[in-house]
């Protein structure tokens, strides 16, 4: 038991602080030419897309439906890969993983949307390599979006591609913003004091925890949502954003929300007319 209370919550800490100001200062050019791409798609009535697998879902659902989002962001939720949480039995994450590595998958779920023609996807994966993000990029390319990229550039850049095309992430995307995680995304590593780390045999990283992609991805994404909110207000145009529900009962919170669900609604129904 550690002698020092909270010692590995304080370690944690200083480790992810000390990541932040890399997240701007580190990619000011980036995040202006994303920013770019997703206002030029939300003034022209388009849509900005999000998509990823497994956790990275949950920066998807950071942009949208949250509080503080606006009409213009659009998830592309596939629960194959991203509902897992049993782990074990149905929907478990074997089944996901594999469906990950299914080439043709990607293709399959692009078919059932019409994309418009100033849409962009943002592709969230901290490694950038799994098959399904590969061609989940390349299939929007070929339909003529622009490609932004989350993902780790320090684990991308290390890692083996696993598409049989040879690309990753990064040689795709038009746009690339760096989520700022270490190769392997944990910050620290564990050791017991009674077991020194190799003692049992374990595989390099067993004893590692505290992953900084969710932190690091989530401050990245709400830079690049308030950014495009901000250059939407200079051009004139007042996003629709989600009112705080936690206001039951107010009249005008109701009509708020009403308001909301049915700008949303007119702005994706084009994506179910001419599927491809």
């Amino acid at each position: 038991m550690s002698t020092t209370p909270l010692a590995a919550a304080e370690r944690y800490f200083q480790e992810a602080t000390a990541r932040l100001p890399a997240l701007l200062d580190g990619q000011r050019d980036a995040l202006d030419r994303a920013a770019a791409l997703c206002t030029d798609a939300i003034a022209a009535d388009g849509l900005v897309h999000l998509f990823g697998c497994g956790h990275s879902r949950m920066m998807c659902e950071e942009m949208t439906p949250r509080q503080g989002c606006f009409v213009g962001w659009h998830t592309i939720v596939e629960l194959g890969l991203t509902f897992h949480n049993l782990i074990v039995g149905p929907n478990g994450l074997r089944q996901s993983l594999h469906l990950e590595k299914t080439l043709g998958y990607a293709e399959q779920i692009l078919r059932n949307f019409a994309f418009g023609p100033k849409d962009v996807l943002i592709v969230v994966s901290t490694s950038g390599i799994r098959e399904v993000i590969i061609e989940m990029a390349e299939g929007a390319k070929q339909r003529g979006l622009g490609v932004i990229a989350l993902l780790s550039r320090a684990h991308c850049e290390q890692a083996e591609p696993a598409h049989p095309s040879g690309k990753k992430l990064l040689d795709i995307a038009d746009v690339v913003l760096d989520n700022g995680a270490p190769i392997g995304d944990s910050l620290l590593t564990i050791d017991a004091p009674s077991k020194p780390p190799g003692e049992r045999g374990e595989p390099a990283g067993s004893r590692r925890t505290g992953p900084f992609s969710t932190v690091g991805g989530a401050l990245v994404m709400n830079m690049l949502r308030c950014e495009v909110a901000q250059r939407l207000m200079e051009r004139g145009i007042e996003p629709v954003f989600l009112p705080s529900h936690q206001f039951v009962g107010s009249r005008s919170v109701e009509e708020q929300l009403e308001y909301f669900y049915a700008q949303y609604a007119k702005r994706v129904a084009p994506l179910y007319g001419r599927q491809g």
